[in-house]
Formats: structure tokens, sequence, C-alpha cells
């Protein structure tokens, strides 16, 4: 409920003291909200305001993106906590596009924001595409609904016209700055007669519509997420809600959007937070009931940083490109400042529906961690049925040209086999070309045989370990091909004091030439004869390799 405690001026002008919000909990039952209403007076001049809902009782959010550029992972989080907020209550999820920055604002940029929602499972009730009883759901066809309230303002005082140029508000701030003060406007309009005002009309002056704000008390909201949050009203000053184009404000757009559309809770990026003193004036001035808020903290880079392009991939269409599926991304996203209670990490978009509530949403920034979203997009890859994972990844190795076909008995069976280090769909190129190459040439043409040889056993060890660490074998799975590579034949003594002896005997020069050796340097030039092109397209395979010595 808020609470409005008026001063001397409050009689007069309607303006506001102190207002204090202190919301019922209301999110853990499932009866219909009340409102009341806030035209009835109360002692000491103290008018009630409870925080609304629709007026059948049903809950309603909504996301409202700005289609400026790409849907932000920042911006996906707060939709995705407003779709579980509406779907856990039964409520309507409401998609609503703020396009009022008319230079910025694109078609492209509004479809893209569209088709990532969808992307992500997050289908709206209402708003552009499907419609509803609340619309337009565009900001920019929604003027004349804005000009009809700013309008009921003016009528009742609680705005004027303000005629400032704006060489007269830069000379409002710089002695703003210098007394070190907050730079609130202090200009004469506000007290302007309406005789003076009438000149300036006759004479085309431009003007805007500026709110009054007391000068004196707070406003203190009580925030789902945040908890008890004030601001003194003396640090904001009269503020423009249209400008002298005639185009609204965000913050008198969204008040007003807000309460034609009945929405009873808005759930929002916690850099919103300021724009709620404005917000509840506004509210308070046109008779509106208030809606509840919750403030979600930003999503953080490693750094602690806000998170920007600065630090990699921070949008959902990059994202979708790099081949993350959507339900990793909606499982990752709902961690970012959510939990319950449990250990558990692995949720589906049912299951999260199923277990949201807004009281465990921490109000601690959350750190984007790329690691663990490829992590995660791994588990959900593995948890795909067999057969439709196959389809995914068979379908991909197509596209890329890695294979010929995309189905069939090598394709599942590929599948199967490489699957586990498979994180992202497009990992599956290099774990199967890695399989079908046989880079031979480089891998004992190194030169790194020889040099670990010269340190006898212990250097045919430590190179044989990490030989078969980079093909991933070991055991006869290792020691056979090498075998053969080396030795020529299939069975033999020890391997590793065959190889030692091999390349002792030419080393020391103590073999007769009719005894057939072939030293391992030789052994290594006959493998560059071999027409390589022929069993391994990578062609930095074919570059000449540097001589080896002993």
């Amino acid at each position: 409920m808020a609470t409005f405690v008026g001063s001397p001026c409050w009689a007069r002008l309607r303006s506001i003291g102190e207002i204090t919000l202190a919301h019922p909990p209301m999110l853990r039952h499932s009866s219909p909200l009340r409102l009341r209403s806030i035209a009835a007076p109360l002692p000491r001049r103290c008018f009630a305001v409870a925080a609304s809902a629709a007026s059948d009782g049903q809950v309603r959010v909504r996301f409202a993106p700005s289609p400026t550029g790409n849907l932000h992972v920042g911006g996906a989080r707060t939709a995705l906590f407003n779709y579980l907020f509406a779907r856990s209550k039964g409520g309507k999820f409401v998609l609503r596009i703020e396009d009022t920055d008319l230079e910025r604002s694109t078609k492209e940029s509004e479809e893209a924001v569209l088709q990532d929602l969808s992307w992500l499972g997050l289908d709206w009730d209402e708003g552009p595409g499907i419609g509803g009883d609340y619309g337009p759901y565009r900001q920019s066809e929604r003027n004349s609904l804005y000009k009809e309230h700013a309008q009921k303002l003016l009528e009742s005082g609680h705005v004027y016209r303000c005629f400032c140029s704006n060489e007269e508000l830069e000379k409002m701030k710089e002695i703003a700055k210098l007394k070190q003060l907050p730079p609130v406007y202090t200009g004469r309009w506000a007290t302007a007669t309406e005789e003076e005002v009438q000149e300036e009309l006759a004479k085309g002056t431009p003007f805007t519509y500026r709110f009054r704000v007391p000068k004196e008390g707070s406003l203190k909201i009580s925030d789902l997420i945040r908890g008890e949050v004030s601001w003194n009203l003396d640090t904001l000053g009269d503020f423009v809600i249209m400008r002298s184009n005639g185009q609204p404000v965000y913050n008198f757009c969204v008040t007003v959007d807000d309460v034609t559309m009945a929405i009873s809770h808005v759930i929002r990026a916690e850099e919103h937070l300021p724009n709620t003193l404005r917000q509840a004036l506004i509210y308070k001035a046109l008779g509106f009931p208030m809606p509840y808020f919750a403030h979600v903290s930003l999503i953080l880079a490693p750094d602690r940083s806000k998170l920007s392009k600065r630090h990699g991939a921070t949008s959902v269409g990059q994202f979708k490109e790099m081949g993350y599926l959507p339900q990793a991304m909606v499982n990752y996203l709902a961690l970012l400042g959510w939990g319950d209670g449990t250990e558990n990490e692995f949720f589906t978009l049912e299951q999260l529906v199923e277990k949201f509530t807004i009281e465990r949403v921490n109000k601690s920034g959350a750190i984007f961690d790329s690691t663990k979203l490829r992590w995660m997009n791994g588990q959900h890859l593995r948890a795909i049925p067999s057969e439709a994972l196959t389809g995914l990844i068979g379908q991909h190795w197509k596209s890329t040209c890695t294979l010929k076909e995309s189905d069939g008995p090598f394709v599942e069976e590929a599948v199967q086999l490489l699957k586990d280090g498979i994180d992202l769909i497009p990992d599956s190129d290099k774990a199967l070309t890695n399989l079908l190459a046989y880079p031979l040439h480089a891998t004992l043409t190194s030169g790194e045989l020889i040099g670990a040889l010269e340190e006898g056993h212990a250097g045919w060890q430590k190179w044989v370990k990490g030989f078969g660490k980079s093909l991933k074998r070991k055991g006869k799975t290792l020691f056979m091909p090498l075998r053969v590579l080396l030795t020529g034949k299939l069975h033999g003594p020890d391997m590793g004091a065959s190889v030692l002896l091999l390349y002792k005997a030419g080393k020391y020069d103590v073999v007769a030439p009719e005894a057939g050796f072939v030293t391992l340097d030789e052994r290594f030039n006959m493998l560059k004869q071999i027409n390589w092109e022929s069993v391994n397209q990578d062609q930095t395979l074919l570059e000449p390799t540097a001589t080896l010595s002993n």
C-alpha cells in the first residue's frame, strides 16, 4: 500500500510530500487482489494507494524492449522472469514495444527481438502479431493516449507549460553546478501567471509540459526484490513529460501504458529503479493505482563490471548463431540471480515455471560465466533424445559439407561415439574430422621423438605419454599402431627398448650394411614420401617439415 503524507501545498496543487509503499505479501496466495481508491481522503491529508492488479485480480506482467538493437542477455533474463512469474500465477505475459526513440528505433531490430523471444520459447499472450484487448502494443501508436492524459494533468494543475529555451536551461545547470546543488529546474514558468502563458502561446513559443514536484518530503517503496528503497523529493525538480515536438517522455509513457494495460507487477532491471520516483508521482497525480515493483540485479562480467560487448557475445542472436540451444540459454539465464533452494541446476522451461518464485530472486549482481553456459549447453544437448540429436548433428555435418548425407547408419554411430565430447553443435565438425583425419606425417616427423630418445628410456616414456594424451589413446590402441609405424611389424620385444635400440644403432653406426638395417631417420624419410594429400585434406600437414637430426 502507498501512503501519501501531504504538505500545505498539497491542498492547493495536489503535490506530494511523502510517499510510502508497503506491499502486502500477496505473492504466496492465489486470492484476487483488491484495489483501494486513492480518492478518499484520510486523516492528516494522507491518501492510501494499494498496489494494483488487473481489475479482475489477474496477474499481468509486461516485457517492454526498445527496438534499437539486439536483444541483450540482460533483457532476455528480464523477459524470462516476467514470463515465469506470469505462468506460475496463471497470469498474462504482455509484450510491448517502446519505440518512442524515433531516430534509433528500427523495424529490423523489432523483428529481431520478436524472433529471439520466440526462439527462447517465451511466447507472449498479448502484443505485436497477436493483438489483445489493451492495444495497440507499440508506443508509437499510442500518442493520442499520452496527449489525453497530459491534458488531464495540465487541467488539474499537476503539469504546467514551460517556455524556457535550451540556453536558459543550460544556464540553470551551470549555476547549480557552481553552487554544488542538484541540477533541478528553477525556472519561472512554474509560477507564471495565465497572462504570461497566453502571451507566449500567442507568439508561438515552443513549450514542454513539466510535472510539478513537491519541494519537500520523500518517497519510499517496498520493492519485492530489493526491500525498502527511498528518495528525497528535493533532489528531483520539475521534470518534462512532453517534449516541445509533442513527443512524450519515457517515464510518462511507461506509467500511462502500465495503467491502461492493467499491469499488476512491474519486473524490470535495477537500472530502472530511479525511474520509479517520477512514475509514482505520475500515478498519484492521475489517480491511478500503483503496481508492485520488482527490480532485478544487473548481469555482470567476470571482472564485475556491467556486461558489455567488450566481454564478447552479449546478445541472444549471437549465442544462437554460435550454436547454443534455446533450452540451455533459458536454463542458464534463470540461474543468473535465481535458484530453487537446492543444488539442482538443470531445468526445463516447464520445470522453471513450476519452481519459480519472486522471493528467491537475489538482489546481488550475477556473474555471466561463458564457460558454465557452454557446459550447460552440453548437458542439454546430451539430454536430447538419440534420434533427434542424430538429426541435428547429421544436418549440421551435411550443411558444412563434412558429410554427403545427413542420416544413415554411419551418422547414427558417429553421433553416439562422439556426443560426449560435444558441447555445441559446431563442435561436432572438429570431433568428426579429428576421427577421420590421419595426421601421421605431422605427428611422427615433428622432431620431438628424436629429441626425446636422446634422454633415454625416461625420454621415451615422457614422449609416449604426451603423444597418447594428445590423441586420447593409451594401451593397445596407442602402442600397436606405433609399433607398426616405427618397426614395420605387428609383434616384437618391448617397444620402448626396441625404439631406443634402433635409435642407438643409427647414432653409433655399428650395424653392417648387410644386416638390412633402416635407421629411424630413414624410416621418417620414407613416411615423407607418402602422398599424404590422398589420406589427409589438412593442407597444413603438407608443409615441408624440419630435417630430423640426432
